[in-house]
Order: C-alpha cells, then sequence, then structure tokens
C-alpha cells in the first residue's frame, strides 16, 4: 500500500497518515518525535510551534480496532499538517516523527 501524497495549500502541507497505534502509545511516543519541546495537547489534537512562523498541527481520529485472524490492533488515522515550513525543514520533521513511531518486529 502506498502513502497518500501530501496535500499542499498556500504554506501548509497535510499529509494522511494510517498507524497501528492506540492514543495511549502515541501521546507517550510523541515528545521524542518533535523537533521541539514547544508544544501542547488540547484532546485529540497538538499543537507544536517552532519559531514565530513554524507550526506543526496533529490531529488524531478516535481510537478504532483493525481485526484480522486471531490479532486485534489499534488503529488511528493522524493527519500532519506543516504550517510555514520549507520543503527541506518539513521532509526533517517527517523523518524524525517516522523514525519515533517505527517499530521493529523479528
Amino acid at each position: 500500500m502506498t502513502a497518500p501524497e501530501p496535500v499542499r495549500s498556500g504554506d501548509s502541507v497535510t499529509i494522511d497518515k494510517d498507524m497501528s497505534i492506540s492514543h495511549r502509545d502515541f501521546f507517550r511516543v510523541l515528545p521524542g518525535a518533535l523537533a521541539t519541546g514547544d508544544y501542547r495537547i488540547d484532546g485529540d489534537r497538538v499543537v507544536a510551534e517552532e519559531g514565530d512562523c513554524r507550526r506543526l498541527e496533529i490531529t488524531l481520529s478516535p481510537e478504532e480496532r483493525r481485526e484480522v485472524p486471531d490479532l486485534s490492533l489499534p488503529k488511528t488515522q493522524v493527519r500532519l499538517t506543516f504550517i510555514g515550513f520549507t520543503e527541506a525543514e518539513m521532509k526533517d520533521r517527517l523523518a524524525l516523527f517516522e523514525r519515533s513511531f517505527q517499530r521493529g518486529g523479528g
């Protein structure tokens, strides 16, 4: 399955992710996934500020379950909206986010 293409609008880029994670685990991992400690959580929404003009808004869907034979996994749709970032800055922040939430298997 390929990831959806980013949606660009003015100075913002929105990326939707289908993640196998509970809200509890998402918020536990979140601090290491952000390039700044300047963020606030309001329910299922996170706003991370970087300087005067860059902001990352993260919105979580209601938590669901993904059922596969003999297994039930958490599922959360995560929307990342990058506002005021250059393309390179956005790619750096996205890479940090993805590395932080990456799970190893084996």
